[in-house]
């Protein structure tokens, strides 16, 4: 399943439209990791899923955003979710099917899947 031109202007519309963490207004942020690794692994269709995931439980308070490299390319795809208030949690080597169940029980019910994640917590130093 490649994404196509529409899929792209969905989620550049919807980024334009939502405002970071940051600023309060969104619960959640979710952010697929599109170096050319993960494309390579699969990426675009992580970033469809969890766009499809966004729209048919229209959440309205979630921000799709994408990255570089997150510097794990051996666990591509990859995505990172973070609740606002809780640490970002990284999931890696990502499947449709895993991403229905990360979004339901992480982005809706609040319980990171320790079984999919491979950390928690900013990498970022200061």
């Amino acid at each position: 399943m490649k994404l196509k031109p529409e899929d792209i202007d969905k989620i550049a519309q919807r980024m334009r439209t939502a405002t970071t963490l940051r600023d309060g207004n969104a619960r959640a942020r979710i952010t697929v990791h599109m170096g050319t690794c993960g494309i390579a692994s699969g990426a675009r269709e992580i970033m469809k899923a969890f766009l499809s995931q966004i729209e048919s439980h229209q959440s309205k308070d979630v921000v799709l955003t994408t990255s570089g490299c997150a510097g794990l390319c051996s666990h591509e795809p990859m995505a990172t979710v973070e609740i606002q208030g809780e640490p970002p949690v990284k999931y890696a080597k990502l499947t449709e099917e895993k991403v229905a169940r990360i979004f339901k029980e992480h982005v809706e019910d609040g319980n990171a899947v320790a079984e999919f994640a491979i950390g928690q917590g900013s990498e970022r130093i200061g």
